[in-house]
């Protein structure tokens, strides 16, 4: 036997021996396990900022794998459970993440379909989770829940709900905030004072969580 093929026999066995020398060694075995565990470990969760969007039930989400528009959706709405469907993916959660974080979640879904499949989420319209919503009850014009933005002021809610109805008491108003250790706080503001008068001390600065009461007059 020439000595290339004795060496091309052989190969093998020297593997065999060198996976039994690397369990044999001292944290190999574990070693290799840990990594092995690390790869196949789900994505963890991270804590948005509190600067980043966070997803909520309600929004529309457009939703592009690239080179693939069978598996891109330009409209998904995240059910009140806040979960979505898309092509190959049921009930994937979408609430409380971000846009970035849900297009890594969905690539992770669909890497045992598509090789290293590139996806963009974009929010197309907005409402954001409970804890990010300013509500607004009462005597406003359109009444609703609006999504905090970054320096939100009390004036800017009004201007969203445009303004009072002829029968507020706007002077009454007051906001409900729930403080992060729950206790909760009420905060007056005269919003005639604010709106007519242009009282700007009374341009509070509000708080994702906030609802504003304005109640009806008594006259």
């Amino acid at each position: 036997m020439s000595p290339f093929r004795r060496f091309v026999s052989l190969v093998p066995v020297l593997l065999a021996c060198a996976m039994l020398a690397a369990c044999q060694t001292p944290g190999g075995a574990a070693a290799a396990t840990a990594t092995l565990a690390k790869a196949n470990a789900p994505r963890p969760m991270v804590i948005p900022k509190s600067d980043e969007y966070v997803i909520g039930p309600g929004d529309s989400l457009s939703i592009f794998v690239y080179h693939n528009p069978d598996l891109s959706e330009p409209g998904v709405a995240v059910r009140p459970d806040g979960r979505i469907s898309t092509p190959l993916i049921n009930d994937l959660t979408a609430s409380g993440r971000t846009p970035t974080q849900l297009a890594q979640d969905i690539e992770d879904r669909l890497k045992k379909y598509v090789q290293d499949p590139i996806v963009t989420v974009i929010v197309r319209s907005f409402i954001g989770p409970a804890n990010r919503q300013v509500k607004v009850i009462g005597e406003a014009t359109d009444p609703e829940a609006i999504p905090y933005t970054d320096g939100m002021t009390l004036l800017d809610v009004m201007i969203a709900t445009k303004g009072l109805t002829k029968y507020a008491a706007g002077n009454r108003a007051v906001i409900i905030r729930r403080e992060p250790d729950g206790k909760q706080e009420t905060i007056h503001v005269h919003l005639n004072d604010l709106i007519k008068d242009g009282d700007i001390s009374q341009n509070v600065a509000m708080r994702p969580g906030d609802t504003l009461i304005i109640p009806q007059s008594w006259f």
